[in-house]
């Protein structure tokens, strides 16, 4: 989820492998997939600011982009228009805090934050927050059913919240074949389904809402864009974002440039 130490990292990660041991920072081995992996194709690409640390992203009207970013200092909520990846307005969030999965339900805008336990409420309409709510363990992504706020904290686990109380009202194992699907990251509720991103992989899982099951697939290791500077074990796969109203789907990553509208093969 964050920038990772790096002055002991070289000589933890030669410990952890002697011991065998998967710290969350580590580059995770991929395992295998039971459920199908469908089929995609970019259908247009947009400009995406290069220094956002994409951790939450979805859509409102007229073609207006939602991003959450992360990251001590520099994390934000941030209204961008799609077209041109400019920012029209921003919400800096205290230096406490590192933002983490934002979504938008009910004229309200709900965003986590990562180890702090807080979750903020804005109002759409006035751009302002209106409410903060207190939740045990870590944030990472966040969407909503039509009832309901679905949120990961980065285990193989979804917690099915009140949006106007954020009280864990169930969750949902998530498993592909009977084995968990752990560091589920971004979420984005997609006609029926729940997308969400792994962390530090290039996949997407397809979700049943219903029994927690993964049915399908998107592995878009083929759109990481190759850039200057790029570290693999940060600048990952991570935003999702479905507009409803025009059945566009559009995926990006942590400090890309360029943000992807896909459309998955029917029947797939």
């Amino acid at each position: 989820m964050t920038m990772r130490r790096r002055a002991t990292g070289i000589i933890c990660v030669v410990i952890v492998a002697l011991l065998g041991i998967s710290p969350r920072w580590a580059m995770p081995a991929v395992p295998p997939v039971s459920a199908p992996v469908s089929g995609y194709s970019v259908v247009a690409t947009y400009p995406h600011d290069a220094a956002a640390f994409t951790e939450g992203l979805f859509t409102g009207d007229n073609g207006t982009l939602y991003e959450s970013t992360g990251l001590n200092g520099k994390s934000s909520l941030r209204r961008v228009d799609l077209a041109s990846g400019q920012v029209r307005d921003q919400i800096t969030l205290a230096s406490q805090y590192f933002g983490e999965g934002a979504t938008r339900f009910g004229g309200t805008i709900y965003q986590l934050t990562w180890q702090s336990g807080v979750a903020f409420a804005f109002g759409e309409a006035c751009f302002c927050q209106q409410a903060a709510f207190q939740f045990e363990g870590e944030g990472w992504g966040l969407t909503h059913d039509a009832a309901h706020l679905i949120m990961s904290d980065g285990t193989s686990r979804l917690r099915v919240l009140d949006p106007q109380t954020f009280t864990v009202l169930w969750t949902l194992d998530v498993a592909d074949g009977g084995v968990p699907v752990t560091k589920l990251n971004e979420l984005e509720y997609v006609r029926g389904e729940i997308y969400a991103n792994v962390w530090q992989t290039d996949r997407i899982a397809r979700i049943d809402p219903a029994t927690g099951a993964v049915t399908g697939w998107l592995d878009l290791a083929a759109l990481v864009p190759d850039f200057a500077g790029r570290d693999p074990t940060d600048d990952v796969l991570n935003g999702i974002a479905y507009d409803a109203d025009t059945d566009r789907l559009f995926v990006t990553g942590k400090r890309w440039p360029v943000l992807y509208e896909i459309v998955v093969q029917s029947g797939t």
